[in-house]
């Protein structure tokens, strides 16, 4: 599958999913596409890890979630955001660490405030390992943030610049 990027979404400092600064974190960079998809890349390290280089299953949950509650940006902006109501995962196969994986998130249903989304986590040889569904409350970062985490810790992505993204299949 090829996906052509439209957008990079903003990351921030200290988040578990995106900051740079977290040396725990996963430090995903976030694109948007064509057909209002999300596609976010990350490499999961060690420090991540359930059984021996696998990652931890509540990882693959999170990044899931992350990645269809920013699904809500491709369609209201940068300060949009999807606060999580319900979140229901499946998995399929382990997943590696030290390998760049990329998830896609989705939305499918916009009720005004409530939307719902779907997602998948692929491994490398495109093979989808986890699977997602959720709902979400959809928030405008004023009303989650102070306004100096939108000022200081909310900036543009340091990811790179790309036209495009591959998933083997």
């Amino acid at each position: 599958m090829k996906f052509e990027v439209t957008n990079k979404q903003n990351i921030s400092k200290n988040c578990l999913v995106c900051g740079i600064k977290n040396d725990f974190g996963l430090k995903t960079k976030f694109y948007e596409t064509t057909n209002e998809e999300v596609i976010a890349i990350f490499t999961p390290h060690e420090l991540l890890q359930s059984y021996p280089n696998v990652l931890h299953g509540g990882i693959s949950a999170t990044i899931l979630d992350e990645t269809i509650g920013r699904a809500i940006m491709t369609k209201y902006g940068q300060e949009s955001f999807g606060v999580t109501v319900e979140l229901n995962i499946k998995y399929k196969k382990s997943v590696p660490l030290n390998q760049e994986l990329k998830v896609i998130g989705r939305i499918t249903n916009d009720k005004g405030r409530i939307f719902e989304g779907t997602g998948e986590l692929y491994l490398p040889n495109g093979e989808v390992a986890v699977m997602a569904t959720g709902k979400y409350m959809k928030r405008d970062l004023h009303q989650i943030v102070a306004d100096d985490f939108l000022s200081d810790e909310w900036f543009a992505s340091d990811g790179k610049d790309l036209k495009h993204i591959e998933i083997d299949t």
